[in-house]
């Protein structure tokens, strides 16, 4: 009774400007986190592949996970405890299932993301060093960060960075649209096995991979110990739009980017090491020299925040998820920190095994990065319907509790991620 009383309180109370402003943060960060090699990488091989003719794809991936997205930060704000609470009061069996699905994409989606940064770095600087050897930098950096700043320099260098390539990114849109012809409409008579499979890892980190709802759960109790101001459902599903939202213009941006600058360049069998070079040059050679600073740099953002932000997600949520195991989270104690120990045990696997994976998978960038998608596109059907029911739980109040059309939306959406699932699985293995 005494929870019941507290979330109804919470998920009742007005929301004025300034605690709308103060819950804005974990949607940034999920934007930082989303906006990376889905949308530098995969939109934009989209683009030069098909032209426009895929953006029904885009738009229809954000649509079918808008639900599972949302959830995350709306049960946290809803309940009080993180989404991985939700999970538990549904049986040990759906944290061992989340455990299993961290544990098959992390070191995948860590050494994609920093591979795709660490290049474009070393296109932007010249300097001398291997991809890994940047790779391994760049993730002692962020290290660095969290340990000195934990959750709030998380909030402030993910705001920096995603506010600067949002505005790089529209500008140099603008300029290239112009230059934008078709196709607009998809020819499925003349697709291909690989194109269906290309389309899989498209859908699959459009606009990320599901795990980030539990992500951003944990980042919104976060921001709220760090603010000392518990946000209510409505600010935390505003905060939720503006990172949502937000991912979804920047996917049709690199989008129109990869069709007006790099129409029929094969990205995908680009030398891990020559991408970065590859993508800033095509751009400046195609937009002017000019742009090359301005590409250079929204790319280079777009990548290290979506690297920051994993770095401290995986281990974030096993840490959540080591102590949910051991019994239940009290919603006056949730911080969406977790065991501390686990935390940074999480870390040093996930920057060891991260190399590892590079140094035995390094030749090319776009099976590296097919392989996490497809990853990620083949458990989103799992992970959407543990969100599903964790939002319509008991613990969950009246008011804080997705509407009817949301709750269809849901099933629409799970049904539809499990229908993309198996027809990928009969053709790739039938």
């Amino acid at each position: 009774r005494r929870l019941t009383a507290m979330t109804d309180t919470v998920a009742a109370a007005p929301d004025s400007g300034r605690s709308l402003w103060k819950a804005l943060g974990p949607g940034i960060l999920f934007a930082g986190a989303a906006i990376g090699v889905s949308h530098l990488v995969q939109s934009t091989r989209a683009g030069a592949s098909h032209g426009l003719a895929l953006i029904g794809f885009v738009l229809l991936a954000n649509a079918v996970k808008y639900p599972a997205f949302r959830f995350g930060p709306q049960y946290s704000a809803a309940t009080g405890t993180s989404l991985l609470e939700g999970y538990r009061k549904r049986g040990k069996v759906a944290l061992s299932l989340y455990l299993l699905v961290t544990l098959g994409t992390m070191l995948t989606v860590q050494a994609a993301v920093a591979l795709v940064t660490a290049a474009i770095f070393l296109a932007l600087t010249g300097i001398g060093l291997g991809p890994v050897v940047m790779v391994a930098i760049l993730l002692a950096f962020c290290i660095g960060l969290l340990a000195v700043g934990q959750y709030r320099w998380l909030d402030a260098v993910t705001k920096v960075a995603v506010g600067t390539f949002t505005v790089a990114t529209l500008i140099a849109t603008a300029v290239a649209l112009p230059r934008v012809s078709g196709p607009f409409v998809p020819d499925f008579g003349t697709f291909t096995t690989a194109d269906v499979l290309f389309l899989a890892g498209l859908v699959g980190w459009m606009p990320s991979a599901i795990d980030i709802s539990v992500w951003q759960s944990l980042w919104t109790l976060a921001r709220a110990r760090q603010t000392g101001d518990r946000p209510t459902v409505r600010g935390a599903v505003f905060d939720f739009h503006v990172g949502y939202f937000g991912t979804v213009v920047l996917a049709l941006c690199f989008l129109v980017l990869g069709a007006a600058v790099m129409r029929g360049v094969d990205l995908g069998n680009a030398p891990a090491a020559a991408v970065g070079t590859q993508l800033v040059s095509l751009y400046a050679e195609t937009l002017g020299e000019w742009t090359r600073p301005l590409i250079g740099a929204s790319a280079f953002l777009v990548m290290f925040s979506t690297t920051f932000t994993v770095v401290d997600g995986f281990p974030r949520a096993l840490a959540v998820l080591a102590d949910r195991f051991r019994g239940p989270e009290v919603p006056e104690e949730a911080t969406g920190e977790g065991d501390r120990r686990v935390y940074w045990g999480g870390t040093a696997v996930l920057f060891g095994g991260s190399l590892l994976v590079l140094h035995f998978a390094l030749s090319s960038l776009g099976a590296m990065v097919d392989l996490a998608t497809t990853l990620s596109f083949l458990t989103a059907p799992l992970l959407s319907l543990l969100n599903h029911r964790a939002m319509l739980g008991a613990e969950v109040p009246p008011e804080g509790r997705p509407s009817a059309a949301l709750r269809w939306a849901s099933w629409g959406g799970i049904v539809a991620q499990s229908a993309f699932a198996v027809y990928y699985l009969a053709l790739r293995f039938g």
